[in-house]
């Protein structure tokens, strides 16, 4: 899953450093909740959850890893509410 994630977001700074589930999951969460914008410019969970479905999708992925990429998303993105 670490892979298709450093597929995903190839050029985005950190996602090297990603080497286990939980950093995974870390980094998920960051993407999710848009914790790297300015506070009054975030975006809800579920904007952001529309906006990794649509870039999942349409990635060179095998189609196994974006169900399970994309089932980590909706898994997580259900524990922020």
């Amino acid at each position: 899953m670490i892979d298709a994630y450093r597929k995903l977001w190839k050029n985005r700074a950190g996602v090297l450093e990603i080497e286990t589930d939980a950093q995974l999951e870390q980094a998920i969460r960051i993407e999710l909740k848009d914790e790297l914008t300015h506070p009054r410019i975030r975006k809800p969970v579920a904007e952001k959850l529309a906006f990794a479905a649509e870039r999942i999708g349409q990635s060179d992925l095998a189609e196994t890893e974006k169900a399970q990429l994309l089932d980590l998303y909706k898994k997580i993105a259900a524990q922020l509410g």
